[in-house]
Formats: C-alpha cells, sequence, structure tokens
C-alpha cells in the first residue's frame, strides 16, 4: 500500500480545491449544461476573457474537462491514502476509513464527482489515461478487502465483483447528493458504511464466554 500523503492531516476536512478562475467556472458550466451543452464561448464570457485567452491556457475545450477530472481523482486518492493509513493494523478500521473517504468525497465534492459522467466525451487516449490514474483506488479496495478475508473479518466469494459493486455504489451518490439536502454527508457516510460492511460479508469478533479472557485475532 502506498504512503499516506502528508499534507491531509485531516481527510475528513474539505477545503475549497483552488482550481482558479477558468476550472472553478467551467466546473459550474459542466454542472448546469453538460459538456456538450458548454461552448468555449461560453467559458470565456463567464470568466470573463476573450475566446484565444481561454485557449492560450487551455488547448481546448476537452482539456478543461480533463484538468478537472484529473485534479479531483488525485485529490481523492490522497485523501483515501490518509483514510487507510490511519487504520493502523486494523482491517475493518482501514477498510471503513476506505470508504468513508469515498463516500465524504462524493458529498462535499459531488460536482466534481459528478463529472465522471462526462468521461465518454473526451478522447480514447485521455480517456485511457484517467482510467489508469483511478485503477489506484481499485486497487487500493482490492488489497483491503483481500487483507480482510486473509484476517477472517470478510467473506467474500468474489473479491473483483465485490470491490466493483462497492465503488460503484459510492461514485453513484454524487448523481443524487445534494448540500443542503435531507442527509448530510456524515449521515450517507454512515448508512454506506453499514451497506459496504455487509457487501464484504464482515464477521465481527464473537463477545467471549463469560469469565473467559477475550480472544485476538492476529
Amino acid at each position: 500500500m502506498e504512503p499516506a500523503p502528508p499534507r491531509f492531516a485531516n481527510w475528513r476536512e474539505f477545503e475549497p480545491l483552488q482550481l482558479g478562475p477558468i476550472l472553478d467556472h467551467a466546473l459550474e458550466a459542466f454542472g448546469e449544461n453538460g459538456f456538450h451543452g458548454t461552448t468555449v464561448r461560453d467559458l470565456a464570457r463567464r470568466v470573463g476573457v476573450t475566446v484565444p485567452a481561454l485557449y492560450y491556457h487551455h488547448e481546448n475545450k476537452e482539456a478543461v474537462l480533463v484538468t478537472l477530472l484529473d485534479t479531483a481523482v488525485r485529490d481523492l486518492i490522497e485523501r483515501a491514502l490518509a483514510a487507510v493509513g490511519e487504520g493502523g493494523d486494523d482491517p475493518v478500521r482501514r477498510f471503513t476509513n476506505f470508504v468513508e473517504a469515498i463516500v465524504l468525497n462524493s458529498t462535499h465534492r459531488a460536482p466534481q464527482s459528478a463529472l465522471d459522467s462526462e468521461l465518454r466525451h473526451v478522447s480514447p487516449q485521455n480517456r485511457r489515461n484517467y482510467a489508469a490514474t483511478r485503477k489506484r483506488l481499485e486497487l487500493m479496495a482490492l488489497d483491503l478487502v483481500d487483507d480482510g478475508v486473509e484476517r477472517g473479518v470478510f467473506a467474500v466469494d468474489d473479491i473483483a465483483e465485490s470491490v466493483r459493486a462497492l465503488l460503484g455504489m459510492c461514485q453513484s451518490i454524487a448523481r443524487w447528493f445534494r448540500l443542503g439536502g435531507p442527509l448530510t454527508p456524515d449521515q450517507v457516510t454512515a448508512r454506506y458504511t453499514v451497506i459496504a460492511l455487509r457487501i464484504v460479508g464482515y464477521r465481527a469478533a464473537p463477545d467471549p464466554p463469560s469469565g473467559s479472557s477475550p480472544v485476538r485475532r492476529n
């Protein structure tokens, strides 16, 4: 597992991303109108610059979207690494921290997370590059579930399929969640963590018989 990045002293805190005016307005425009429904002229108007000035910073509209996607997924990966690292040697805590990091990201950063749905509009090469970066999340999840199975706290017949189901479930939150809605990010996280533990067949350690010493899991 990769080491946790030092900049996330508290991975549960979501400070505003420093995107810059062009990316800030692009995120807003893509959220309102979609990638195809947003023109370069509209982006330039929102930012308050000319179209040539916009092209000076980004090659085209796709390059703007790719930058947003890459910034969002790298931020999530670093946050997930910090969450897992905080779990120490406890396989259940490491797994639940990982799930919590993804769900909190899908709620606090819903507009960025929802950009995944626009990935179909980018070139095959850019799509492959993004998929290769995002694959790190899947590999982290596979390691976490495999470790839990090896240590007897998870019961999973097909780890790869379970991980795909888990990540798909968590990533879909951004499509419906809105800050200020009926559920808070913490409430969504609590619910989805329970569901995630069911997906991996979490087996809680049984209570020891009365008068006996607790059983330690190695």
